[in-house]
Parts: structure tokens; C-alpha cells; sequence
């Protein structure tokens, strides 16, 4: 247990990812099975645990600690199991403990044993392990380190290629051993996933000017909607859908599980599609995350897929060929689907990047998102590299807000405020909006800090609430009705763009300003 509480403390203060895959390499070299798959589980979300909640731990350390002097420390820290690892009574005997003992423990015993037990655990730790074994029991590893930076370490240490590793991923289970074992020189596993998730293609950002010095006649160009990428699979019968990442998001989605009544792996887009119309993100986010859907949810949020890409047909292999050769393919393999949950996603007509900057300023629909770019020539490489496809989003809207709440961020921000709600004027009183946590340097952070602890007029537990002082300019990239929010709106996307130290509260914007950029 010490060697991966350890590990979490050099991820959680290792920025750059370069350095958290050197850790992680080092820490599977060092830990032997089935300790380094466990980790590897716990950091990729995969472990499965019984998750222990906020409230119980909070009870926990109510009975150590004056509850006053929690409140303080936890608005000070801003995490719950750092603090709670931090203000523990100390150990009066320290026992050691392995991740593999720890995690089966709190996978077997009831729920009613936890508390005990979670409690006779700290007592016996030091603070950093009582910090990883906290954030172990409630599944809230956050340390800057996504699943596929994981399985890059991997990649690493075993000298493999990211992609192999990504693609028998779901085919494996924890602790990882034969994964581990052919890390170190043994056979690959042979129990790969039916339906296996392929490394997406990623595109680059890109503007007109930058477009200018490239053959227009060399690349294709077509819609990028507003929904998440998607791959959808059917591998002789077994129909698995993936997000991006390569998480299998299949349980939400049944009624497009169901459409998928073709032999291959289709890369797309999912989307929610009610008669010809596209919904906005929102409604599609009401589905994402479920385990289960409901009758009613899935006749008013139906599923949709708008295709982009053929890997896989019929058994073939596609990817190595160009791209105007798989979206051939792609066009008669829609065809030959022929299902209404399923379309094909159309390419514009352009002859220079003029003629496409026309189209991308006055797009048909408000869920598009800008334009994707591709190479005629390109085949499917996983990854992000610059040149053989680019995404050229419409520009963001903006507004001036005002800050009115501050919360503390976590891992290396949790010693300062850089979670934001910023609101505008409605009536003459200011409605809170969206909230931000990115956008702004770190110098600008420090300087927003420094506001929160000058201009807090009253604090709710980790929230502070701020004197309507400070202007910041939000960018943000659509927005929806939404009747859960008092102001009826909500963003997608928003970040703190500017910090606006001109402006007054008063010349932030109205409310109205933000109704009138709704979609029609």
C-alpha cells in the first residue's frame, strides 16, 4: 500500500505527462502482481468497488476531530479524504497493509462493516496512505491521469504499441496478470474483447489563415456536430458501443444497439434525432452515464448515429486505406444498413477555403459545432497528428459575467479557488448562469485567488460566496434551454476567457443578451 500511495502523491504533483508515465512505468517495474494490476485498475476507473460515500466518511471524522475545526481545515484543503487523511488523530501503531489485502476487504464485507472497518484502517496509517486508501474506497482518483495515459504506461513499460494494448483492453479483466505478463516478455493475451474498441483518429485544430497554405483540392470537408464521438461495433453478433475513449457506454444506448445490424465498426458521431431535426447536446446528455434507460426516456431521446467512417466491413480491415476509399465504402455500407437510427454524414461542396469559411459562417443547423477536415489521402491513424484531418469550430460566443461563488479545485489547485459561478443581470440582480474552472493562466489564477480571499462576504461549507466585483469574459460554445437552471439557460463548454478588469459589474451582460443567442 505504501508504494501506491506513493505513486499517487508523484501523479497527483506531476503535471506534465511525459513524468506520469515515467511513474507509473517505474511503479509497474518495482510492484509485483497482482499489487501493479489493481492499480492499474483503480487509476483507470475499472476496479469496481463498493463505492463509500462522502456522508459516511464524514461521520467517521466526526467522531475524532471538533467539527468546527473540520469545517476550517476542509475550506482550507478543499478535498474530503485530504483533509480527512490530514486531520486524523495520528497512528499510535502503524500496521502495514498491501493494496491487494485493502481492496479485497472492501470489495467482501457488508456495507453495515464499513465504517469500522474503514475507521480501525486509518488508525493504523500514516496520512499519505490514509489519502490513497480514501480515495481507493471512494473511487475518486483524480490526479490528472485519463484511462488511455494508463494504458500508454503500459505500452511503456512493456516496450508495446499503445494501440495493441488498447485494443484487447476490454477483452481483459483486474488484476491484468497476463497483461502484465506479456509487458514482460510473454505471449499476448488471446482473450481479446468480441467487438473490440479500435484507437480513434483525432483531428487538429486549425483557422482560414493557417488553411491557406494547403491544396483545398486535396481534402474533404463535412458538419461537425455537436454530440460525442462515437465508435459502433457489431463483431459477428456481439454489438458493443465506445465513446472516444474507449469506454463502453453500450447500457445507455440500447435502442441504437439494436440498429446496429451489419458486420463491421462504424466511427461516428452520437447524437439525439427526433423526425429530421437534431437535438441540442443537453439532450443528449441526459442519456449519458446511465446504466439503465427508461421506456419514456428512450421514446423522447431517441439515439442516432451519424457516420463518418468505415474501419471495419465484413471482416475486412480498412483503416490502412485512403480516406476517399473508406468513405466509398461507407457510402454503400449505409446504404446496405438502410436502418432511420443510422445516416451518413454529408460532405460539403467547396473548391477553395473561402468557398468553406462561407459555408461554416451560416451553418443549417445551431448543433453544429464548425466544420472536420480530412485528407483525401489519409488513412485511419490512432492518435492526433497535424495534417491528415483538422476541425475548424465556429468561433465561441462570448459575454462579460460577474464572479459571484468560489469553490477550491482539486489535486495541484487545491490550494486555490479555481472553480467559478459567474452570473448577469436580470431585472437589476444578478442570476447565476454557468460555472467555470478552466481558461485562465496560472498567473491569472493566483490573481483570482487572491480576489476570492479579499472579497468573500460568507462561506457555505467549501463555497465562498463573493462581492459582485469582479468582470471575466466567458467563452463558450452553444447553449440550450434548460428548466433546471433558475436563469433558464445552460452553456456548453464555458471557460473563463479574459479576466476583465476594465469593465464594472454594471457593464456586464443581461440575461436577455444570453435568451436572444438561443436556437430557435
Amino acid at each position: 500500500m505504501r508504494a501506491f500511495a506513493d505513486l499517487l502523491e508523484r501523479l497527483a504533483f506531476t503535471p506534465q505527462r511525459n513524468g506520469k508515465i515515467a511513474h507509473l512505468t517505474q511503479f509497474f517495474a518495482a510492484t509485483p502482481d497482482p499489487e501493479r494490476g489493481l492499480a492499474l485498475a483503480a487509476l483507470t476507473g475499472d476496479l469496481g468497488l463498493k463505492a463509500v460515500t462522502p456522508s459516511l466518511l464524514r461521520g467517521l471524522v466526526a467522531q475524532k476531530v471538533d467539527a468546527d475545526l473540520f469545517a476550517i481545515s476542509y475550506d482550507f484543503v478543499g478535498d474530503l479524504a485530504e483533509t480527512i487523511a490530514l486531520i486524523w488523530p495520528p497512528a499510535t501503531s502503524h500496521t502495514p497493509t498491501t493494496l491487494p489485502d485493502l481492496v479485497a476487504e472492501l470489495q467482501q464485507s457488508p456495507k453495515s462493516a464499513l465504517p469500522g472497518l474503514i475507521a480501525m484502517r486509518l488508525d493504523a496509517m500514516l496520512p499519505n496512505e490514509r489519502y490513497a486508501y480514501l480515495k481507493l474506497a471512494t473511487g475518486g482518483l483524480r490526479v490528472g491521469l485519463s484511462a488511455r495515459l494508463a494504458r500508454m504506461a503500459v505500452a511503456e513499460f512493456g516496450a508495446l504499441q499503445v494501440e495493441e494494448v488498447e485494443e484487447i483492453w476490454h477483452g481483459l479483466t483486474p488484476p491484468y496478470t497476463d497483461l502484465f505478463a506479456w509487458a514482460t516478455g510473454g505471449p499476448k493475451p488471446t482473450s481479446a474483447a468480441h467487438a473490440p474498441f479500435r484507437p480513434v483518429m483525432l483531428s487538429t485544430a486549425t483557422d482560414l489563415a493557417a488553411l491557406q497554405s494547403l491544396p483545398a483540392a486535396d481534402y474533404t470537408a463535412e458538419w461537425k456536430w455537436d454530440g460525442i464521438r462515437v465508435q459502433a461495433t457489431n463483431d459477428h453478433g456481439t454489438r458493443k458501443l465506445y465513446s472516444r475513449t474507449g469506454e463502453d457506454i453500450s447500457n445507455a444506448f440500447p435502442d441504437l444497439l439494436a440498429a446496429l445490424n451489419f458486420d463491421g465498426t462504424i466511427d461516428g458521431e452520437l447524437l439525439v434525432k427526433r423526425g429530421d431535426h437534431i437535438a441540442p447536446f443537453g439532450d443528449l446528455q441526459k442519456r449519458l452515464g446511465r446504466r439503465t434507460v427508461s421506456r419514456k426516456m428512450l421514446d423522447s431521446h431517441p439515439a442516432h448515429l451519424r457516420a463518418y467512417d468505415l474501419l471495419v466491413w465484413q471482416g475486412a480491415d480498412l483503416r490502412a486505406l485512403p480516406h476517399t476509399d473508406r468513405r466509398s465504402a461507407l457510402d454503400a455500407a449505409i446504404a446496405t444498413i438502410n436502418h432511420p437510427q443510422i445516416d451518413l454524414s454529408p460532405l460539403l461542396p467547396f473548391q477553395t477555403w473561402d468557398d468553406l469559411a462561407t459555408l461554416r459562417s451560416a451553418p443549417p443547423s445551431d448543433v453544429i459545432e464548425g466544420v472536420m477536415i480530412k485528407r483525401r489521402d489519409s488513412p485511419y491513424l490512432a492518435g492526433r497528428m497535424k495534417g491528415p484531418w483538422f476541425k475548424w469550430k465556429r468561433d465561441p460566443m462570448v459575454i462579460d459575467a460577474v464572479l459571484l461563488y468560489a469553490q477550491r479545485g482539486h489535486g495541484k489547485r487545491s490550494g486555490f479557488y479555481s472553480d467559478f459561478t459567474f452570473g448577469v443581470w436580470d431585472n437589476g440582480a444578478l442570476v447565476p448562469v454557468g460555472k467555470a474552472y478552466f481558461g485562465f493562466t496560472d498567473a491569472e489564477l493566483k490573481s483570482l485567488d487572491r480576489f476570492v480571499r479579499n472579497n468573500t462576504t460568507e462561506t457555505f461549507g467549501p463555497v465562498r460566496a463573493l462581492k459582485p466585483l469582479q468582470v471575466v469574459e466567458v467563452a463558450f460554445e452553444g447553449l440550450n434551454r434548460s428548466p433546471r437552471h433558475k436563469s433558464g439557460v445552460a452553456m456548453r463548454f464555458p471557460r473563463i476567457s479574459r479576466i476583465r478588469d476594465d469593465k464594472l459589474a454594471g457593464d456586464a451582460d443581461q440575461l436577455q443578451t444570453l435568451r436572444d443567442m438561443l436556437p430557435d
